[in-house]
């Protein structure tokens, strides 16, 4: 486990109600730049804490990989001393931070507007599928945004909307809730105020394609699915090569075509009068990729890596996630932190991409087992022993079986 001292957010305490991926990402990049978060979990009625535990399939992998760094505590917060311990909880917060349902937390009365009575400095931020408007009212998921954002339909072929291949809104809508709490202690140390925050999935997603939206303002013409697109460079493509491996190549340059076609001894089409340009080459590319596929595919994926890799040429292997745990860089540089799952299984965790002087923020802790830190932040609270142990009890009824 990492022993990182002196990170940013040292001694800021974050309390979060979250679930599935947006919130809980929100906590951990707080979390992994110092901050001491603590995730409480619902016990009673039939729950036994996060249901995002339980997940299967692609689901799998949502608690582990974004509950690092965090502490558990477990209550029942439909009873009158469950709310109590949390709102004791929240009176020490300077973040609390959530993901569910509009309403949801009202009903609680575990709201912003609620809540800042108690806490005037409480930075509270909320993750939702939707800003305040028209919408906030649908319930949206990540492949839901896709969707009507746009994103699914540059993604997939014409004709053939397709979602990105992993919860890109979920993990950026985080991110951007992060990036607001960050925002607002800094306000906070002008005002002496907190504030509500809040990130949205949707409005996370059309920023993600504004860039297709301006490039129909700036040429009137729409963007066309990635797939199906128009390519601005000559050679930005997936080949396939020897024994049926896959390579993506790009050559975007003048400068790099000359590269290239030295590199692999292609002197007749750095000579070729109708090649001499990227544009000429992008007008070329219905005759010229058939050639340059048949010539490399006489190389192996490893052969053309060397010679890319040596002229400074774009390139990359088609890797699937799995493979990266082997990946050479992410090991030599740190990117991988050891963690326990919470049923003592051993593996790796990918870290936040960036570091502060020079080092990667590690792993302090690993996800927590349900309930891990109950006791001693109870106790921390002023409650004995024998008030731990009753807010602490799941009626035997609603123990999982």
């Amino acid at each position: 486990m990492s022993t990182d001292t002196h990170l940013p957010y040292e001694g800021l305490r974050v309390v979060e109600f979250t679930h599935m991926v947006m919130g809980p990402t929100c906590g951990m990049v707080l979390a992994d730049l110092g901050a001491e978060v603590i995730k409480v979990e619902p016990i009673g009625h039939g729950r036994h804490g996060d249901a995002t535990r339980q997940l299967l399939g692609s689901g799998a992998g949502f608690f582990p990989m974004f509950n690092r760094n965090k502490k558990s505590i477990a209550l029942d917060l439909q009873t009158p001393e469950g709310k109590e311990a949390v709102l004791r909880l929240i009176a020490t917060a300077d973040v609390v931070s959530e993901n569910f349902k509009p309403g949801t937390m009202k009903k609680l009365g575990l709201d912003y507007d609620s809540l800042k009575a108690l806490n005037p400095r409480l930075v509270y931020v909320s993750h939702k599928g939707f800003l305040p408007g028209p919408y906030e009212h649908r319930t949206a998921l990540d492949e839901v945004v896709q969707m009507m954002g746009g994103l699914a339909y540059m993604t997939g072929r014409a004709g053939d909307p397709l979602r990105a291949g992993t919860s890109v809104n979920d993990i950026m809508g985080g991110m951007f809730g992060a990036i607001g709490a960050m925002a607002a202690l800094a306000q906070r140390e002008k005002t002496g105020k907190g504030q509500e925050i809040q990130s949205a999935l949707y409005e996370n997603n059309v920023f993600l394609v504004a860039q297709h939206m301006m490039q129909y303002a700036v040429t009137g013409k729409p963007a066309a699915p990635m797939p199906a697109r128009i390519s601005a460079w000559a050679i930005y493509d997936v080949f396939k090569v020897k024994d049926d491996e896959q390579i993506f190549l790009a050559v975007v340059s003048n400068t790099a075509w000359t590269v290239f076609c030295d590199a692999f001894d292609f002197s007749d089409l750095k000579d070729d009068a109708r090649l001499q340009s990227n544009n000429d080459r992008v007008k070329a590319r219905d005759w010229m990729m058939p050639i340059l596929r048949e010539r490399m595919a006489k190389f192996s994926a490893a052969e053309i890596s060397t010679v890319f890799e040596k002229n400074a040429l774009p390139f990359a292997p088609i890797t699937r996630p799995q493979d990266l745990f082997d990946d050479p860089h992410l090991n030599a540089t740190g990117g991988l932190a050891d963690i326990e799952l919470p049923d003592g299984k051993q593996t790796r965790a990918v870290l936040l991409p960036l570091t502060l002087d020079g080092h990667r923020p590690g792993v302090r802790c690993s996800p927590p087992k349900l309930g891990e830190h109950s006791a001693e932040l109870l106790s921390e609270l002023g409650y004995t022993e024998a008030q731990i142990r009753a807010l602490s009890e799941v009626p035997s009824a609603d123990q999982p079986a």
